[in-house]
């Protein structure tokens, strides 16, 4: 069972971030939040998540909203796949899987034809005061970052 809500603050959590940087929720009040959670460090589906979150990162610092990037991965795969992708946001590493079960994404997934648990392809969008607006969960790659960004552009309106 998911342990977080749309409409419901979002208990705070730290992770271990790229940068040396331990990131924590209730340092980031003021501003939007954009969590999206990938399966993988330098996957084909992850790269191009998060070169498109890359390639559209003006336009959400324009709207004052972070993003981060979580996975399962070590910091050491997380520093090596920011820099080779020239990524202007952290990428947290929850080894741990504490983020992944707050946000419930750890599921079965089937990879030909083995059973194994993984992330399921998920963002989440924090509103500037901690409380979650909008989730997406089993993300298909292809125009989601557009839609996060109309998601971001709507809170800001509100």
């Amino acid at each position: 069972m998911s342990k977080i809500a749309i409409g419901k603050k979002i208990p705070d959590f730290c992770c271990p971030a790229t940068g040396d940087k331990n990131i924590r929720l209730a340092d980031l009040e003021g501003s939007p939040i954009v969590l999206y959670f990938y399966p993988k460090d330098s996957t084909p589906g992850c790269t191009l998540e998060g070169q498109n979150f890359r390639d559209q990162y003006s336009k959400f610092k324009r709207q004052k909203a972070l993003i981060f990037g979580v996975s399962r991965d070590s910091l050491a795969s997380h520093e090596k796949f920011k820099t080779k992708q020239n990524f202007p946001f952290d990428l947290l590493s929850d080894t741990e899987e504490a983020l992944c079960n707050l946000f419930d994404v750890i599921k079965e997934k089937n990879l030909y034809g083995k059973k194994h648990m993984g992330i399921e392809r998920s963002t989440f969008l924090i509103d500037a005061s901690g409380v979650l607006r909008a989730e997406w969960r089993k993300v298909k790659v292809k125009g989601h970052v557009d839609e996060v960004l109309d998601a971001v552009k709507a809170l800001n309106k509100l």
